[in-house]
């Protein structure tokens, strides 16, 4: 994911000036598919799929009627892609939210010596989250503008519009991303507050002032302390919200036939946010830990039903100083979620907190709970939901590692990018793992477009495999040989991140191909009953580069049973990798994933710094003291 520059303001979401997502040429499509599949699959299937690819674009077929279609959709639509991949990557997955497809970000642990202490910094980190919204809706947030790769596009800013007004709503067979955009409904002025796996009304404006800190604080204790009166304790409806999209749906078509749980969740659906106050763990607050509590919040024994999965921006704040944000990721991309945390943590950092100072309303009305009517049937989906989501606990298997050995700075000497070196580093983890490359999948922002979300970077790359094979397998192959195939890979990987982040990379186009065909109710084309288009899209290695300025890390889990999720935050003389997989596939372990990883960067440093003519002048002392940290490095932060 490419690093912003923020510069003069613009409005939000205004799409004058960007230019359309293009429609890549069929030809090269197919070209450039069968290119990045033909080293992972056998040379039988891969002959098969050749002439299945060659059929679908002959002339006059069924690949350029197809292609002819789409661009119409393109004359019609401001980006012709954006509805077909939002299904496709989020709305039409069944799968639960926790884990399979929310990304966390984890912010450092904090030092809480009291519970006012937790609630002094709920209210401040409230307190920005209004100043940023406030930014939003004056659409006075500054622009983005791209760097890395093509530095200095000017960046669509239409995601930071659903950061706090979106919903994902739950259905049978597809959920519905809702924004609240009527003009029949209020503009939301809530925020909900779950404390002890209960919901709370948290009015953040009332007699048309906005609540400053000092009230804040006020109704967070109230909350606390209505929390705590065991006897007004509710079933934990959360829970239901961390279950398959479809058996959520199906609890909450029962649950809203009663009105007093209509009303509940109408107060839920369109607040701003929630801000989870959660219980100690109890258990080492490391920094895997903390990712595993901040993903599934430890299960229903700990923090796992104080959540509501659906919103888009859950705030957590642990009584034990556990802290982060839990991101419903169909509304907008990491690089979101990285500055809108990044402008809390500084506001907080910035702006001292004004508690004594603050005049308070004289009458503040009380926070209210939320109320719930539970039918046995709710009772029965509810110990499901509750039984799945321990089990996801004990399933994801999470490893957090500061990688000290160097960072971007060792890279950039080397006149290399670094995400491109890193991704290279983390097939030849793979590889030497597995013994092969695996289709994978690492985010790349179209954002230069309008309503442009996201391609994909294809990084399992032949160059990619012929520099892998040379380091593990062959010694006949002299060190100077094995720095070329690097450095061939590295432009391969770059060159593959061009494509993608101006609209011409394959996965994008080739669901579009897909679904205008289906849209038309024609049968399906060969190309996507074979078996070579479903291997391509099961990513077993699952990446994303979420660099920041704060010190915090993002993460996520596998998005197939038998991969692996891997985000990467590269700093000036360290790396964080955040590693998941499942413990009950036998092919994956995060912890000699990981590793591996340490001894594949190490080697790729060693072979830099013997052979890389291009390199920056170095210090001599920085190798020394880089194989040191290596050495000592062998355990995981």
């Amino acid at each position: 994911m490419p690093v912003l520059k923020r510069e003069q303001a613009r409005d939000v979401g205004d799409p004058s000036g960007l230019p359309k997502l293009p429609v890549p040429p069929l030809q090269q499509t197919l070209d450039m598919y069968l290119k990045c599949m033909s080293h992972l699959i056998p040379e039988e299937q891969f002959k098969k799929t050749k002439a299945t690819v060659e059929k679908f674009g002959a002339p006059g077929g069924m690949g350029e009627f197809l292609q002819k279609k789409l661009l119409e959709r393109n004359e019609n639509k401001a980006n012709w892609v954006y509805d077909y991949w939002l299904e496709e990557m989020y709305l039409s997955n069944r799968l639960a939210l926790p884990v399979n497809s929310s990304p966390v970000m984890v912010f450092p642990k904090q030092n809480f010596r009291s519970q006012s202490d937790t609630l002094r910094f709920a209210a401040h980190l409230i307190s920005g989250v209004l100043e940023y919204k406030s930014l939003i809706d004056g659409r006075a947030l500054p622009v983005d503008y791209a760097r890395g790769q093509l530095a200095g596009t000017p960046l669509c800013m239409d995601q930071y519009n659903k950061v706090f007004t979106s919903y994902r709503l739950p259905g049978p067979k597809i959920d519905t991303l809702v924004a609240q955009k009527s003009t029949v409904m209020p503009e939301p002025e809530h925020i909900i507050v779950a404390c002890k796996n209960q919901f709370f009304v948290l009015d953040v404006v009332i007699n048309f002032r906005r609540l400053n800190e000092k009230d804040l604080y006020t109704q967070l204790e109230r909350i606390r302390k209505m929390a705590d009166i065991e006897e007004e304790r509710l079933p934990s409806i959360g829970l239901l919200t961390s279950d398959g999209r479809t058996q959520w749906a199906e609890a909450r078509s029962v649950l809203i036939k009663d009105s007093t749980n209509r009303d509940s969740l109408d107060m839920i659906e369109r607040c701003l946010c929630l801000v989870c106050l959660d219980e100690p763990s109890g258990t080492e607050l490391t920094d895997t830990n903390r990712a595993l509590l901040m993903l599934h919040g430890g299960g229903t024994d700990k923090n796992g039903g104080n959540r509501w999965y659906d919103k888009p921006m859950q705030f957590v704040i642990g009584a034990d100083g556990c802290c982060g944000v839990v991101c419903e990721h169909s509304p907008f991309e990491g690089i979101v979620l990285v500055q809108c945390t990044e402008y809390l943590l500084r506001y907080m950092r910035g702006s001292p907190s004004k508690l004594v100072r603050a005049a308070s309303m004289s009458e503040l009305p009380a926070p209210r709970r939320l109320r719930w009517k539970c039918s046995p049937d709710i009772q029965t989906f509810l110990m499901a939901s509750a039984d799945k989501l321990q089990r996801l606990v004990k399933n994801l298997d999470m490893n957090v590692n500061k990688f000290t050995g160097y960072g971007k700075e060792f890279i950039k000497k080397q006149k290399m990018s670094p995400d491109a070196y890193i991704q290279v580093a983390l097939q030849f983890t793979f590889y030497r793992y597995h013994g092969r490359l695996v289709p994978t999948y690492e985010s790349a922002s179209i954002r230069r477009f309008q309503e442009g979300r996201v391609d994909n970077i294809r990084s399992s790359t032949p160059e990619a495999l012929a520099f892998v094979k040379a380091m593990a397998n062959n010694s006949k192959i002299t060190d100077a040989e094995k720095m070329e195939l690097l450095w061939t890979a590295i432009k391969a990987q770059t060159n593959y991140t061009i494509l993608a982040i101006t609209g011409m990379a394959i996965d994008n186009h080739l669901l579009g191909l897909r679904e205008i065909a289906k849209e038309l109710k024609l049968d399906k084309p060969e190309l996507f009953s074979d078996t070579t288009y479903a291997t391509s899209i099961h990513f077993i290695l699952s990446t994303s580069q979420v660099p920041t300025t704060e010190e915090m890390f993002c993460c996520y889990g596998p998005v197939v049973p038998n991969g692996y999720g891997a985000c990467y935050n590269p700093q000036k003389d360290h790396i964080i990798f955040c590693v998941s997989s499942f413990l009950d596939s036998a092919e994956t372990s995060s912890d000699f994933f990981v590793k591996t990883l340490e001894g594949c960067l190490k080697e790729m440093q060693d072979l830099c710094m013997k052979c890389n003519t291009e390199a920056k002048p170095t210090d001599s002392t920085e190798r020394v003291d880089g194989t040191t940290k290596v050495m000592k490095n062998g355990s995981k932060s």
